[in-house]
């Protein structure tokens, strides 16, 4: 290792929007902004917010209200931290199992995904389950604090069904997601790619909905560092952003996919089929066995501003832990959150505060159907 070069740690999680993370380490990025970026893989969601609270790691690839919920000391090992950097948007999906969607289908799921036709055929599923006094429904999230929490959340009570009362949600690895619902571990969940793929091209999953029909062009992943690391490595951290911006823009190249998908898919990384991952750099994605439907910008990448977070995306995170009771409401809440999001210290690493004078981007309010 070249000895002028600054080391930094790097936890991740196997999934397709680890790319950010991976490239910049493996395609020079980060060499090139100075630093030598070692990555640890990791098994669990747990196991990041661990080990980055203790110091295990500088930074990582990390659930984006993961970060809201330490600083507001909701989980074990609590403390301070930011989100400075998006990393991707969108790429979750929910998957069923085979039983379920024929099911589901059999009372007007509509095949093409649709989150509110695929919502009521479950709702009348389980009301006539619940007629039968069958056991309730098994789903599975990556994590308590997750998008795929409350996007499953969202999904399921636009429909008329509570997640508290009327199916069980427990928390699973995304890895071992699809091999759960093999085993009949799960009826269905909500995971990132390519873990739903990996399901469908299993033969043992149907892909009923998915984050772009649900919360279009949204955060799901973002840099995770703890406010102390930050305060104290202001430089190094400001030459990580700059290189994963470079890496985002190049993950964002369709011209890519292929090399991309073959980096992703090494046994020391996400460890599955590089079929599996260009599904979702392609946005042609395998609903079923026979069924392919484009996705535009199911999951994108993206450096520059459209990499900036924003108080907004941590409000819409915020609200969905106030929803679900865990956390309640209060201003000092509020304005820590909005310090988790801040675009600030990205929009001065790049020299792009000039060109932010109204960081929009559309300002959502949330899922939209």
């Amino acid at each position: 290792m070249d000895t002028n070069l600054k080391p930094v740690i790097a936890g991740f999680i196997p999934l397709l929007d680890s790319a950010v993370v991976v490239a910049a380490a493996e395609l020079g990025f980060a060499e090139q902004e100075g630093i030598a970026l070692k990555l640890i893989r990791e098994t669990s969601w747990a196991n990041i917010r661990d080990r980055i609270s203790v110091g295990h790691f500088d930074v990582a690839h990390m659930l984006a209200p993961m970060p809201i919920a330490s600083s507001l000391n909701l989980t074990s090992l609590a403390v301070p931290m930011l989100a400075p950097m998006l990393l991707g948007l969108g790429g979750n999906a929910i998957t069923v199992s085979n039983a379920l969607w024929a099911d589901m289908s059999a009372v007007g799921a509509d095949p093409e995904g649709d989150p509110m036709s695929t919502g009521a055929a479950l709702a009348r599923v389980i009301a006539n389950q619940q007629e039968a006094d069958a056991p309730l429904l098994h789903f599975g999230v990556v994590h308590p604090f997750s998008g795929h929490a409350y996007e499953l959340r969202y999904w399921l009570a636009a429909a008329g069904i509570d997640p508290d009362r009327d199916v069980e949600i427990t928390v699973l690895a995304p890895q071992v997601m699809a091999d759960a619902l093999t085993a009949g571990q799960l009826d269905g969940y909500c995971v990132g790619e390519p873990w739903n793929t990996a399901a469908v091209d299993a033969g043992t999953g149907r892909i009923a909905t998915y984050k772009q029909a649900i919360w279009p062009d949204s955060p799901e992943k973002v840099l995770g560092v703890t406010r102390k690391w930050a305060e104290a490595n202001p430089e190094t951290l400001a030459a990580l952003m700059r290189a994963f911006s470079a890496a985002a823009d190049w993950c964002a190249d369709p011209k890519n996919n292929a090399e991309l998908a073959d980096m992703l898919a090494r046994p020391d990384l996400l460890a599955c089929p590089a079929e599996i991952c260009l599904a979702a750099l392609s946005g042609r994605i395998r609903l079923g066995p026979v069924s392919v439907k484009n996705v535009p910008d199911f999951l994108t990448f993206s450096g520059g501003l459209k990499a900036a977070p924003m108080p907004v995306h941590g409000k819409w995170f915020y609200e969905q832990m106030v929803r679900w009771g865990q956390v309640e409401r209060s201003r000092a809440a509020e304005s820590e959150v909005e310090k988790v999001f801040s675009p600030t210290a990205y929009l001065e690493a790049l020299e792009l505060t000039g060109e932010a004078t109204d960081m929009t981007i559309e300002m959502f309010d949330g899922a939209r159907f």
